[in-house]
Formats: C-alpha cells, structure tokens, sequence
C-alpha cells in the first residue's frame, strides 16, 4: 500500500470518507433529519388511522378524512420537531467530549475525531488509546492490546508486525491485526487502517446482534410496563368494539371508535417526553460542566446509590508535587531524584500526573544518557522500567509501588555503600513506607542495577537483584470541597466507596484529612484470598478497597449490582476501563485516557464530585417529570376510556366521535411537553428515583375510577340538559375532558405536599391554561362545526367548571388519604 509509511494526504482521506463513511456504528452514527423525520411515521397505530382516512374518503366522509390526516401529520410534526432539537443539542455537547485518533496526514501527526478515520490511514496507537479500524501493525514497541471486548479473555495480547503476506479475510487470527474498539494496554505502534465502521469485524458482530445497553432498569421497567399497558388496551378495545355493534352503530363507526380509543390510551408522546426531559438534562448538566455521551445515563444516574471512585483527583487535588528524594535514613538524596527523573523522562507510557511531577521536579542535561529500551508498567508488576545508557553504562532503573520493587531488591544503596537487604532492614524499609505514608505522602520507591552493554530486548524478568536506592515523596493536597461534595451524595442517598491502586495507609489519611469518619479497608492481597460466599458481604460493608488491580475493580462493580445497588464509577485510566464497562453508570474527565473515555456514559470537564451530585439530581428531576407523565395521563386516559366503555352500553349515540377524541388527545398531549422542564419537589431528589410498574398501576387504579365517577356524574347531566342532541353531548363531555385531563397535573404532580404548596414551572402554567382555553373555544369557532361540535350556553359552561373544580378537590383529598396510608411518617 503506498501509504504504508507515510500516511495519506488530506485529499486522499476526504475523498475515502465520501466512499466509505463514518467511521461509526450504532450509537455513534450522527443524526439524519430526513430519516428520522420518515420514521415517525412508523406507528402501528398511525397506520391504522391511516387506513381508516382512506376508507373515510372512499365512503364519501372527506371531512373526516382530511381530519384524521391531519392528526396524523400534526402528531408527527410535534414528534419530530420535540426530537429534532433534542437530538442537535445532545450532538452538540457529545462533539466537545469526541474521542480523538492520531494519524499521518499530509506526513506530520495528526489529532482527528475518531469517526473520520478511513481505510489507509497510518494510525498511531499507543498505551490508553482505543483502536479507531480494524488494521494491521508495521511497526511496534512492546505492544500489547486489551481484547476482551472481541474475544472474552481477560490478558493482554501481543502483537507484532509479520513479514510477507497473509490473508487479510483472517484478519482475526492475524498476530499483526488490531481490532476497532480494543484497546492498548503498553505500548506503541505504527498500523494501516483497513477496515472502517460497519466493515469492522466489531461492525459486523453490531449487524447481526442487537445490541442491549447496560443494565438500563428503567428502559426495562418501562417494556415491562407497555405488555401490561396492551394487556388493559386490547380488553376495552374489544369491549368497546363489541358494545358499538351491538348498539347498531355500524361496522366501521364502531371500529373507528375503538381504535380511537385505543390511542387515547397509549401514552404515545412517551418516548418524546422522555427525549426531551433527557436532553434538557443534558444541557442543565453541561452547564455543570458533565457531557452526558449516552441519554438513558441520566436516569441511571438518578437512581444510582452506590457511586465507587478512586480518591486522586475527587478527594485530592490531582495536583501532585515532588517534596523530598529520600535514601534508607530518611535523608535527602540528589541520586534518588536523577534516577526516578530519568525513568519518567524516558518512559512512554500513559502520561500520569506522578511522571509529570517527577519530570518537572528537575531540568537536568540528558548529554551523555541515551536510552536503550523499556519496560513497560502494568498492573500485577505495579512498576516500570527503562534501560540507559549512562557513559557507556548500561542500568536499568526502576521505579513502581514500594512493595513491588522492595521485592525485586536484594541490596540498598546507603551513602557511597551497597549492603544486602536482610530479614531485618526489609522489614524497616516497609516500616518507613507505612510511617510516610501515614503523614500523607504517596510514595513511589526507586532501584537500580548495572547490566551488560548488550542491546536487546528487556522483559520484566531483568528486574531482579536490584540495588534498592530510595523513595520518592509527593503530595497531593486535599480538596478543600470534597467533604461538602461527600456530604451533598449521602444527603442524595448515595454511598462512596473508593477504589484505589494506593497504599490502605495513604488512602486512610486522606479520608481523614478531609474528616471522614474511619473507613473500613481492605486490599487486594486481602481479596485475592477472600472466599467467593464472602464477596457480597465485605464489598458491602467495606469504603476503602486499596491496592487493587483492574479485575478486581471490576468484580467489585459486579458485586455491588448483584445485591442490588445501583452502580456509578469514576475513573479516567487504562485500568478502569472494565469496571467503567461494568458499572450501571460510567463516568469519565474530559482528560481521561481514550479507552476510559470512549467507556464512560458521562464526561466531566473537571474532576469533581460536587459535578456528580449535580448530575444525580438532575437524573432525579427527569425520572420524576417522566413519572408525572405516566401518572397523570394513565390514571385519566384509563378513567376516560372506563367512561367511554359504560357509556357505549346505555348512551344511543357516540360520547365522543372518533376524530373528537383524536383532537382530545393531540391537545392533551401538547399540554404535556412543558411537563420535562416542570419543578420538583424536594422530596423527590433527596432518594434514587424508582420506576415501580406496580406503583404505576395502583395509581392508574386508584385515580382512574375517581374520573370516571365524575364523567359518568358529567354524562347524566348533559343528558339530562340535551337529551337526544348528541353534538351538544359531545361538546360538553369533549370540554370537560380535556379540562380535566389537562388541570389534574397541578394535583398528582406531587406525591405529599398539597397542590397550594407546590409551584409548577411558569411554562407548565401557562400551557395548560392555553389548552384549556383552547378547548373550550374551538366549538365557538368555524373549526369546531368540522369536528361534530355544537356551541354551548354559558351556564353549561359554568355547570362544567364547577364539576372540574370538584373533580379536582377530589383527587387532592384521595392523593393526602394515599399520602398517609404509605407514608404515615409525614402525616
């Protein structure tokens, strides 16, 4: 391939971007309006409307054709117009956390959006970085890739380029292919892109499986609910159905009837509703400084109870600095510091703050040192190392966890002396570790050793009989917010558990630095032999998980979930990436590593806690507008159509024509999308949100006959005012419905407090009084003779108000006799 070393030109790649597309698949691909605006259309239901439009103009009913097709059009329209917007305002927050990709574009590095990546592009992949295509390696360096998500196994394998030609169609068994979305654990590559987007062999496995999210509760809750909801449709549709033929009403009028009844019924504006409380907090959380990457994260959020994180950067400032270099005496060494700044100097791995510290602690000459090779970190090792060549010396210089190099010395470096490490000055070494880190230093332990001037290879068995030199002292000061952060999550309902890679000494100083009461702690050693019976109890009832490795972050996110809780983590490196995958909810920083980032539901723009509580309390805010809606239309679309069954066995005459009821409906359901920017009660965000299907049906059981009661109380009346005239019947009945299904929010939006005590936004108020209004004007206009309605007398009007005012004092006086029964504490 000509590009094989030098990359392509920017007008090579545009020209293949146009030819293959983005490089995305599923929930990565942008919003298309057109195609979205088509699919709206897609309803069974609308269908049906459809059908009976055109059988409506084949009958010689051309009113209420064009009435039924132009439900059906304004349905759509508001649909569409409610998820357009919501859709460009999610887009746009979601591009300022993209991932990126590096290429060599016109021969120089490049930084691109992951998703313009294209066959032939020269990628350059190192420690952290997600794998953009399918590709193959030309050039590496001690690289190994992380490909659980492709094949399940856990290790990290190697990869290495292959001389000659191989099949590419078994890219898979290729030991030179990389694939889109693995993930690099060490290492540095130079590979040719291949495959992009749905030709990936991860496109392919995407085409043929259908991709389930995350342990989304709500999402199943809710299909667990729409079976029950169909259940209940389909038994008054049918009654319905049979009531009307029996009642001599004709074949089509009848079944006309029912599938009007029917919509009326179905929250159909859900998934709007929905849309749009998550986008909008979406945008509240932007301004919070969190980008949410994935809209269904916001309802976990708001219902997570256990939120894991590790303390760098959420309890710490995440600001390390470099204080003291110190030998076995607890004595300042220069050597110390130079041999800890060479190893972060030549490392490249994932840049961390502790390497920044080091490399920026000194400036000294690199004349006269060059490197040889490296060996990388990872996380059973816990340390690195590079080989220099210091003046025609070879050392390999190491540095990692104190215990871990501690384990590989055999000696120590005191003054100008090397003495063997012994049984006794081991244990003293470790002593000094505890006692360091115990004042609320992290310490990273050095060592050294001269091997032969061979260049080669060098693997992790090469640190061995290493010359203890000394420690590394840095600090990382608390956050003067994080107690107050702390505080705002237990206020919410929400358990912190840290999950760090630091010593239990350290972390415990921490915690009582920024006065947290003593943490119960355990490390991984400590779990590593920790029977499997006992996993859900210690991870339930233990706060400090220290010195744990990738898997067993994991296995603790898996845990928790399975006693139930619902699981937020916090993490931004190679190593959390599984327990991001793991968690109910991931969340990430903006200057995460890709892998964590490309994982993560939730980006924050700064490390912060205080940004979490923000997020969980907008979660909250949706899940609870989400409710109202449910609450408020089911309880009265159930008592309406309950009223509709009963009036279809006694009235001669329709309640309601079809299309009255279809307008009924469209107008009830604009009233509602002010619904998602609606206030909330603080009693609402002070717990996790539960979507609960029985809670739903005792409510729609218990307010719904409360409407009926008063439909059926409306019924009598008109007919007793109108007898036979059944456009006057059904204008009264038409205006009381919507009254009533449109003002009842102002009751049930709220669980406890009466409705006098509790503002709803200006927005929700002035909708609902417009529909209402609306409403009961439309029989005075031109339209309404359209629809079957016959104008009113006044006094009628007011007769109607008067049963809405009932209505309404009603409900309030069932929803505190509910409140009390359920929550005998708050009455």
């Amino acid at each position: 391939m000509p590009s094989a070393y030098t990359g392509l030109t920017s007008t090579d790649a545009a020209a293949r971007l146009r030819v293959h597309g983005l490089n995305a698949i599923g929930g990565n691909k942008r919003f298309r309006p057109f195609q979205a605006f088509l699919a709206k259309f897609n309803s069974p239901l609308l269908w049906v409307i459809t059908v009976a439009a055109v059988i409506s103009q084949v009958t010689g009913s051309t009113t209420n054709a064009i009435i039924l097709v132009a439900m059906i059009f304004l349905s759509v329209v508001l649909d569409y117009i409610n998820t357009y917007r919501s859709e460009r305002a999610v887009e746009t927050l979601v591009g300022r956390v993209r991932t990126m990709a590096t290429v060599v574009r016109d021969g120089r590095g490049q930084h691109i959006p992951l998703v313009d990546i294209v066959p032939g592009d020269l990628m350059i992949l190192g420690a952290g970085d997600v794998v953009p295509a399918d590709g193959y390696v030309i050039e590496e360096k001690d690289l190994y890739v992380n490909e659980s998500t492709m094949t399940g196994e856990s290790q990290p394998v190697m990869k290495r380029p292959v001389p000659g030609d191989l099949p590419m169609e078994m890219v898979k068994q290729r030991p030179d292919a990389v694939l889109m979305g693995t993930s690099v654990v060490t290492g540095y590559a130079r590979a040719i892109a291949i495959a992009t987007g749905h030709q990936t062999v991860y496109g392919h496995i995407a085409q043929r499986l259908e991709q389930s999210e995350r342990g989304n509760a709500f999402e199943k809750e809710i299909r667990s609910f729409s079976m029950f909801l169909m259940r209940v449709t389909a038994v008054l549709v049918g009654v319905v159905f049979l009531l009307n033929i029996l009642g001599d009403r004709g074949v089509f009028d009848s079944f006309l009837f029912a599938v009007a009844i029917a919509i009326g019924l179905t929250p159909e504006l859900l998934p709007v509703i929905m849309t749009v409380s998550l986008s909008r907090g979406a945008m509240r959380m932007a301004k919070q400084s969190a980008i949410v990457k994935r809209l269904p994260a916001i309802q976990t959020i708001g219902r997570m109870d256990v939120l894991c994180t590790d303390k760098t950067g959420t309890l710490t400032e995440n600001r390390m600095s470099v204080v003291r270099w110190l030998d076995i005496n607890g004595q300042d060494d220069e050597r110390v510091l130079r041999e800890a700044w060479w190893g972060s100097r030549f490392h490249t791995g994932v840049a961390n703050p502790v390497d920044e510290a080091i490399a920026h602690a000194r400036d000294w000459s690199l004349q006269g040192v060059e490197k040889i090779d490296e060996v990388p970190f990872d996380f059973e090792r816990r340390r690195e190392s590079v080989v220099i060549n210091e003046r025609e010396t070879f050392r390999l210089l190491t540095k990692g966890a104190p215990e871990q190099v501690l384990a590989v010395c055999s000696a120590y470096r005191l003054g100008e002396g090397i003495h063997v490490i012994d049984g006794h000055e081991r244990q003293r070494l470790l002593e000094q570790y505890h006692r360091l880190s115990a004042e609320g230093f992290k310490l990273l332990a050095v060592a050294t050793r001269v091997v032969p001037n061979i260049r080669r290879d060098y693997v992790p068995d090469d640190e061995r009989d290493m010359v203890f030199s000394g420690y590394i002292a840095l600090v990382d000061p608390p956050k003067a917010d994080a107690r107050a952060a702390i505080d705002s999550l237990e206020q919410l309902g929400i358990r912190l558990k840290i999950l760090t890679g630091d010593g239990v000494t350290l972390t415990e100083r921490v915690c009582r630095d920024i006065d947290l009461p003593a943490p119960v702690s355990i490390t991984g050693e400590q779990l590593t032999n920790l029977p499997d019976a006992d996993w859900p109890r210690v991870v339930r009832d233990t706060t400090v998980f220290a010195r744990i490795d990738p898997f067993q972050k994991e296995k603790i996110i898996r845990t928790l979930r399975a006693t139930g809780a619902v699981v937020g983590f916090l993490g931004d490196g190679i190593n959390d990436a599984p327990a991001l995958k793991a968690a109910d909810v991931g969340i990430s920083v903006n200057n995460a590593v890709g892998v964590a980032k490309e994982t993560a539901d939730i980006i924050l723009m700064e490390h912060s806690l205080a940004a979490i509580a923000d997020g969980v309390i907008e979660g909250r805010k949706t899940s609870a507008n989400t409710m109202k809606y449910l609450q408020m239309g089911l309880s009265s679309n159930f008592g309406n159509m309950l009223s509709m069954t009963l009036a279809s066995a006694f009235l001669p005459f329709f309640p309601m024509l079809p299309t009255q009821i279809l307008l009924n409906n469209f107008l009830y359901d604009s009233s509602q999308l002010t619904l998602a920017g609606d206030s909330v009660d603080p009693a609402d965000l002070n717990r996790p949100a539960v979507f609960d299907v029985r809670q739903i049906r005792r409510f729609m059981l218990t307010y719904g006959p409360v409407s009926t009661i008063f439909d059926l109380l409306t019924f009598g009346t008109l007919f007793w005012m109108f007898g036979q005239d059944a456009a006057k019947f059904q204008t009264g009945w038409f205006i009381e419905s919507v009254a009533t299904q449109v003002l009842v929010i102002y009751v049930i939006r709220t669980k406890l407090r009466p409705v006098l005590k509790s503002r709803p936004s200006r927005l929700v108020v002035m909708n609902t009084s417009l529909i209402v209004l609306i409403a009961g004007l439309i029989p005075y206009l031109g339209i309404g003779a359209a629809f079957g309605f016959s104008p009113l007398p006044l006094h009628t009007l007011g007769l109607i108000a008067g049963i809405v005012l009932a209505y309404l004092f009603v409900v309030e006086i069932t929803k505190q006799i509910v409140a009390r029964q359920r929550h005998p504490q708050h009455a």
